[in-house]
């Protein structure tokens, strides 16, 4: 008889349990909008709150619902959340359906089917109702054309192409024109910029300082030694002066200088006369000069143009800047090169 007790005693407590879990457990069904337009389209949810212990089966929704007149166009997945200091648990699932009749369509209640320690039960949300409407038409106008579409504004993406390809045609149109222009005038469609030309003094010291480092005359090549020296000198001439001293003798060229006194002065002259002359004896007459004939020849040659250069100096200016530099620096050291120069001969 005890054991009786204690078995009813034990049945009573979990019925009472599942009675209070129940009693905690909401199924609930709603519309985002219960009024739409035809072809609409608008979320169905489906919620249930319940204790973490309780198990849950969603409803089956067909694809469409009152007889076909509601269409149901996709759904979603159940998503599940903690409510009430985490003791229930929230379930959602969303549907997405359209209707295209007009008139009020009543959705039944949804059951949910739940387990209770074992005991299987179900639980029905409430109903919902959808109003459907019409467009409302002004039936005193008559026939109307159908609207354009509107024109959307447009964005940069789409021009973009449009500005590239006119970009393209215009340099494309420049090209031609310019190889034309360039092939009227001779000149290759592409070249290579030029180099600024070294002024005609930085040449000549440049070569003069080469024949003095070599020192040739040392080694018996007067020859040589003062053939180079009157070559730098017509270079030099024919760059600074515009005389043609590279095609001319030396006795053309101190007949150019001598019809035009003004370009040097006396002393200058002279001295070009006797280095120019002095170089033609050892080249064609087999002279044999002295060492006083080669230094000297050397540093008229460095006198020359150190003297000659100077109506130079303001183009030098104005265009080479750095050139002035390296001007001052060989004027500066001329006087020590020429008397080393006389020691090394």
């Amino acid at each position: 008889m005890k054991l009786k007790l204690n078995i009813l005693f034990i049945l009573l407590l979990i019925m009472v349990s599942g009675v209070a879990n129940a009693q905690r457990i909401k199924a609930t069904a709603r519309l985002d909008s219960t009024n739409i337009l035809l072809g609409d389209q608008i979320k169905l949810f489906l919620e249930i709150d319940h204790p973490k212990n309780v198990k849950v089966e969603f409803p089956q929704i067909p694809d469409s619902l009152n007889q076909g007149l509601i269409e149901v166009l996709g759904r979603s997945g159940i998503d599940t959340f903690e409510v009430d200091n985490k003791e229930l648990i929230k379930q959602i699932q969303s549907y997405t359906i359209t209707c295209f009749d007009s008139g009020s369509y009543r959705i039944s209640p949804k059951w949910f089917k739940i387990d209770i320690s074992g005991q299987v039960d179900s639980i029905p949300t409430n109903g919902v109702t959808l109003n459907v409407f019409t467009m409302q038409i002004d039936t005193t106008k008559g026939p109307t054309d159908i609207k354009m579409p509107y024109e959307a504004p447009l964005t940069l993406k789409e021009v973009t192409p449009y500005i590239l390809g006119v970009i393209l045609i215009g340099a494309i149109i420049f090209l031609i024109l310019y190889s034309i222009k360039r092939k009227k005038n001779n000149k290759p469609i592409f070249a290579r910029p030029k180099k600024p030309k070294e002024p005609a003094y930085i040449v000549a010291m440049r070569e003069l300082d080469r024949i003095k480092r070599e020192k040739i005359w040392q080694k018996g090549k007067q020859k040589q030694y003062h053939s180079e020296i009157t070559g730098a000198l017509r270079v030099y001439i024919e760059d600074r002066f515009e005389i043609p001293a590279m095609e001319q003798t030396s006795d053309e060229i101190i007949e150019s200088f001598s019809n035009s006194k003004n370009l040097l002065s006396d002393k200058l002259f002279i001295k070009l006369s006797q280095t120019l002359k002095l170089a033609d004896l050892v080249k064609f007459a087999k002279y044999k000069p002295l060492p006083d004939d080669d230094s000297s020849s050397l540093t008229n040659a460095y006198n020359f143009v150190t003297e000659t250069k100077k109506e130079e100096k303001k183009a030098e200016e104005k265009s080479e800047p750095n050139n002035n530099i390296r001007e001052n620096k060989i004027e500066s050291n001329t006087d020590k090169d020429l008397n080393k120069l006389d020691k090394d001969v």
